[in-house]
């Protein structure tokens, strides 16, 4: 019967070890390095139409593909975009009369909004 009582009492403190609180989970504030959100959206603020619209890696040497694709960004537009990694990008834009302008070393982990405005780009 002794056996008993103390086996019970063992097995009842391995399930309350068990029971322990639940480690923390780590909390971010600010800026999260690599696994911030990198969504953001560019706003066109002019009253002129944004045809194209790039945004690449500040390391990178290329513009790449026009990211509104066959969309264009009409005046008080607002269009949603997710950066592929963490970190600084530039962005150029160019209205529908071909005047282009570019905004370089935006922190997409920072900056929530790129603004279009008719005398240049302003990340906020």
């Amino acid at each position: 019967m002794r056996r008993s009582f103390l086996a019970a009492g063992l097995g009842s403190a391995l399930l309350l070890a068990g029971c322990g609180p639940m480690p923390q989970q780590q909390q971010f504030s600010g800026n999260r390095g690599p696994g911030c959100d990198t969504s953001f959206e560019v706003a066109n603020r002019t009253n002129q139409t944004v045809r194209e619209l790039y945004f690449s890696q500040s390391a990178l040497n290329d513009w790449g593909r026009d990211q509104l694709g066959e969309r264009v960004l009409g005046p008080g537009d607002t269009m949603r975009f997710r950066a592929n990694h963490a970190g600084n990008y530039d962005f150029r834009v160019v209205w529908a009369n071909g005047r282009g302008a570019e905004l370089r070393n935006v922190n997409v982990c920072r900056a929530a909004v790129v603004n279009v405005f008719g005398n240049g780009l302003r990340a906020d």
